[in-house]
């Protein structure tokens, strides 16, 4: 069984910066994607960004392209999530996850086997 950690997530100001880090134990996460997705009040969980193990491609939703960077320490089982130039519409508990999914289905929550709790980050206008 995989232990996912959130941690990192807070207040921050329309513009600002947060760093996001999920880390794993339990057992390796050798071979397995890792994601970071957000919910928002009311709204579906969503994804946002995700990075193959090899760390050789890594995938983005439109709407925080370029703004967000995923990045992985394997020797560590950890991920992260540098967020910049943050907006209101990124206010949302966002989570780890870990899975093996297909390439085509690396957005799709339904792909990933193991969740963390969740870090709230919110973006004040």
């Amino acid at each position: 069984q995989v232990q996912l950690v959130e941690s990192g997530g807070g207040l921050v100001q329309t513009g600002g910066s947060l760093r996001l880090s999920c880390a794993a134990s339990g057992r390796t996460l050798t071979n397995h994607a890792m994601g970071w997705f957000r919910q928002a009040p009311g709204k579906e969980r969503e994804f946002v960004a995700a990075m193959r193990w090899s760390g050789s491609y890594t995938y983005y939703s439109n709407s925080v392209k370029g703004r967000f960077t995923i990045s992985r320490d394997n020797a560590k089982d950890a991920v992260y999530l540098q967020m910049d130039s943050l907006q209101p519409e990124d206010t949302a508990v966002y989570f780890c996850a870990a899975g093996t999914p297909i390439i085509s289905e690396i957005t799709r929550s339904r792909a990933y086997n193991y969740w963390g709790q969740g870090t709230q980050v919110t973006v004040s206008s």
